[in-house]
């Protein structure tokens, strides 16, 4: 066969449940109408992310007519080295076929959504595990010959479509397949499904790649929901005229943040808080890190997950979307949600007032029934029963700031905002360390009791020794970073432990050597 007669093949990347199958049909249809030889295959994925669902296309791009008698012998799999276009629903999905080395300079087309759907491992990560989009992006620029990257998912979103039509109307403006436009969607017609939300989408995908700046949907920045507070613009407006550009962004995110989870007054608080940060940054001449970082970090604290945000969430208009789509619903049909919760006294007491809570925890300690008692619950949150208990929940917001959880929650910021502080006096670079070490506390339940237990370990061997000057701020910095990643490393925190022992056997080698 000629260079010229070389078979296009297209390996498509993509996601359980989003119409990876039917997008094959779509493209083999279409060309099997324009009179092109053409072959696909499939290979099924895994649940949870941890395998990938592909597609395998071959079109040669010369007309049956044109062949005669010949008839061509077209691949069952992809080849290293051998594809001409790569369509991916997600950006890891196209990450994964840069490693696969199926994406080469020479020829290769990535057609991908840079939206994210994390895989397990990021999830599960104890700290923010979640991979740098930034160097997927780079990895796949350097490796393809050309790419097309913007937010498919956003477009299907806009149109009321699924993903995989935007992907169909991307490849479709490619022109790296021998069919024209009119030929897909004349495939999604015949298809006979969906027809209407499907052309929409296709024609989104189409129209943003012969843009070449396609929109972008409205971000999550923007979507703040009926309930946010009618004060907010002032806020804002105070941290534009306020705080230094290089935080300006984030700060006005955690703003929207807290007012979201509890009021105007709470986001106040934020932006109090880190009014003496910026001072030491600029004392310390961190050059904004400082600021940054401690912003992103308060606002997570200050967002705490409580029962009452448990409830929130549980109930919240935009989850209950969610599900709907994934389980492809329609508005009118009814379904069951089944919430599986196991509360114990720890739990029960985070909405009462703090001596009544103490009181019922020192009981409960000396009687050996913290770890005993739990009350196990099955709540259907859309029947109305238990949408009630979880509404009832909900509605002990404006109480939170009376409640035991909370005084706990603001003395731990307030200490961890002092040692910050502290720090900045002795070196910006240690002081970042003590901010960043917040992403150990985080969850609810046994994942905050653990990360709030290896938090005060290396508050009380690392971070206070160098506070009191019993360690140089360099070495210090050091040793704080090589504590937090180790307790990041497991749950049980095995790690941290050897790396507090080793890190203890050098300061007193140290001392002794002095």
């Amino acid at each position: 066969m000629t260079e010229t007669a070389r078979p296009v093949a297209i390996l498509i990347a993509a996601l359980g449940g989003e119409g990876g199958g039917v997008l094959t049909n779509w493209i083999v249809n279409a060309a099997a109408a324009s009179g092109f030889p053409v072959q696909s295959t499939s290979i099924p994925g895994v649940a949870q992310r941890t395998g990938a669902t592909t597609y395998y296309i071959e079109i040669l791009p010369v007309p049956w007519r044109e062949l005669g008698e010949r008839r061509p012998v077209l691949a069952l799999t992809p080849g290293i080295g051998d594809i001409d276009v790569v369509l991916a629903s997600e950006l890891m999905e196209a990450g994964r076929t840069v490693s696969g080395g199926f994406v080469t300079p020479d020829r290769t087309l990535v057609i991908a959504s840079t939206a994210r759907f994390f895989v397990m491992n990021e999830k599960i990560a104890m700290g923010d595990g979640r991979y740098d989009e930034q160097q997927l992006t780079e990895a796949i620029a350097t490796h393809a010959q050309a790419s097309l990257l913007f937010d498919m998912e956003a477009l299907a979103k806009q149109s009321g479509a699924m993903i995989n039509a935007v992907m169909l109307g991307a490849i479709a403006a490619s022109g790296r397949l021998p069919m024209p436009p009119e030929a897909f969607a004349a495939a999604i017609q015949a298809d006979g499904k969906a027809v209407a939300s499907n052309l929409a989408g296709f024609r989104a995908g189409l129209a943003a790649v012969q843009a070449g700046a396609p929109a972008r949907a409205i971000g999550r920045g923007d979507e703040r929901g009926q309930g946010t507070p009618a004060g907010l613009g002032q806020l804002e407006r105070e941290v534009v005229a306020t705080m230094p550009e290089t935080a300006r962004e984030l700060i006005i995110e955690g703003v929207r943040r807290l007012a979201a989870y509890q009021d105007l007054r709470y986001a106040k608080l934020y932006l109090d808080r880190l009014a003496p940060i910026r001072a030491a940054d600029e004392g310390a001449k961190a050059g904004g890190r400082l600021l940054r970082e401690t912003a992103r970090h308060l606002a997570v604290r200050m967002s705490f997950e409580d029962v009452i945000r448990v409830a929130q969430a549980k109930i919240d208009p935009a989850r209950i979307r969610r599900i709907r789509n994934e389980l492809k619903l329609k508005p009118d049909v009814p379904f069951a949600l089944y919430e599986f919760l196991k509360p114990g006294i720890e739990e029960l007491c985070q909405v009462l007032p703090s001596p009544l809570a103490r009181r019922l925890l020192d009981l409960s300690t000396r009687r050996g029934w913290i770890d005993r008692f739990h009350l196990g619950m099955e709540i259907n949150s859309r029947s109305i029963s238990g949408y009630l208990r979880f509404w009832l929940l909900a509605k002990l917001r404006p109480w939170r700031p009376r409640s035991h959880r909370y005084a706990e929650e603001q003395a731990q910021i307030e200490s961890w905002l002092g040692m910050i502080g502290e720090a900045a006096r002795l070196s910006a670079e240690l002081a970042v360390e003590i901010a960043e070490c917040a992403r150990l506390i985080k969850g609810y339940g046994d994942t905050h009791k653990r990360g709030l237990a290896n938090f005060g370990l290396i508050e009380a061997r690392v971070i206070r020794p160098v506070l009191d000057c019993r360690m140089p701020p360099q070495q210090g910095a050091d040793a704080i970073t090589s504590a937090r990643t180790a307790a990041l490393l497991d749950p049980e925190g095995e790690s941290l432990a050897r790396c507090l022992d080793e890190l203890d056997r050098r300061t007193s080698f140290r001392m002794a050597a002095e």
